[in-house]
């Protein structure tokens, strides 16, 4: 006597090629729209979870969501003002939201509190470098403290606050 046998000959009558190319079908469905929604990650934009004192008053402390483009960083087409995320030159693990206040060949006055004299310093910025400062300077770790900012590090341009949704909008130039 086998077990199951009743089970099996319920099963027999079922179309199983056609569950198969079903299945597939909806895996391979899956798959593209994945792969698709990585690239338009990747080179297209995105939202971005921004938080910290440094961006103050521009962004909350506790906390923004952004919407992100990228093309324009890819295209070299950002501009003293914008609002850009860069990856760290300090921990490139970390992403660091700052805004664009000088590019190449720019000079750039700063008050430079963390040298001994406490005076102002003036540099200019090197090609294919961004100079990058937040809003709080007094809470902001950025170019004052580790220079310019290769420009293959700047990962993308905020342009629209979505969240929270009385601060909804846009980030743009000099916002």
């Amino acid at each position: 006597m086998r077990l199951g046998g009743g089970l099996l000959r319920g099963l027999g009558g079922l179309p199983w090629r056609t569950i198969t190319w079903e299945a597939l079908d909806r895996a391979f469905f899956v798959a593209k729209f994945l792969c698709c929604l990585h690239v338009a990650n990747t080179y297209v934009g995105g939202l971005a979870l921004v938080y910290g004192p440094s961006m103050l008053p521009t962004i909350n402390l506790t906390g923004d969501i952004l919407l992100v483009e990228k093309i324009s960083v890819r295209l070299e087409k950002i501009k003293r003002g914008d609002i850009v995320l860069v990856r760290s030159p300090e921990n490139p693990r970390k992403i660091v939201t700052k805004r664009i206040t000088g590019l190449e060949g720019d000079e750039v006055t700063f008050l430079a509190t963390n040298i001994g004299d406490h005076g102002s310093r003036t540099v200019t910025v090197p090609k294919g470098h961004v100079w990058i400062q937040g809003d709080n300077l007094y809470a902001s770790n950025d170019s004052r403290h580790f220079g310019s900012v290769p420009y293959g590090l700047v990962t993308g341009r905020v342009f629209c606050r979505i969240w929270p949704v009385d601060g909804f909008g846009s980030l743009g130039q000099g916002d």
